[in-house]
């Protein structure tokens, strides 16, 4: 089992911790910033890795901003790559849940029966799922967060560490939610929201949307 990961940065080297753990034998780095390798070799840039797709049973974008994983990401599959589902063993995902290509489960992650997690989501270390979640493509769920249930997030939304998605609330696409903060009520799209409980500040970063 051959994988490539696009970006070697921190995030790239937990999702090559969650594949090996998973089984896969030979990961291979790939990245745009001669400066992203840490203790691995990257073999080449994007451009690199489109003309070698053959070469791998399976291919992820780990990179963390929502807007570029999800460029990328599109650009790799519109060329044939075979994108990869990453799932540590230490996560626990219901066989009645879902998870979209190339979305990756760090340890400690709980995803419950009925969640349906679109294409290139993460979910990050500990976090936790409830029941019947819907989470739209390239969505971020950090660490220690916590989602009720039928909670629904749009397209490229992060939910930053320790926060909290009270059950059924929706939160519109290209929307942040910070660190430790407590969503209670329904949030729009594209805006910046925290504390406890949640407000929306201000409109979300356009970069955050690229």
């Amino acid at each position: 089992m051959r994988l490539a990961i696009l970006g070697a940065g921190g995030h790239g080297r937990v999702v090559a911790d969650a594949a090996q753990c998973g089984g896969w034998t030979r990961i291979e780095f790939y990245d745009d910033a001669a400066d992203g390798a840490g203790p691995w070799n990257v073999c080449g840039d994007t451009a690199a890795l489109l003309d070698r797709l053959d070469d791998y049973d399976g291919v992820v974008v780990a990179i963390g901003r929502n807007g570029s994983r999800q460029g990328l990401q599109r650009q790799l599959g519109a060329a044939g790559a075979r994108l990869a589902t990453i799932v540590h063993p230490a996560a626990i995902v219901s066989s009645h849940a879902s998870l979209g290509p190339g979305s990756v489960v760090f340890a400690g992650a709980i995803v419950n029966a009925g969640v349906a997690a679109g294409e290139g989501v993460i979910l990050n270390t500990g976090c936790a799922i409830d029941h019947d979640c819907l989470l739209g493509d390239f969505t971020h769920v950090g660490p220690r967060a916590a989602l009720g249930g039928g909670v629904q997030l749009g397209l490229r939304t992060w939910i930053g560490i320790g926060a909290s998605v009270n059950h059924l609330v929706r939160i519109g696409r290209d929307s942040i939610v910070g660190g430790g903060a407590a969503v209670v009520s329904n949030l729009p799209s594209g805006v910046t929201a925290v504390g406890v409980p949640a407000r929306a500040l201000r409109r979300s970063p356009p970069s955050f949307q690229t």
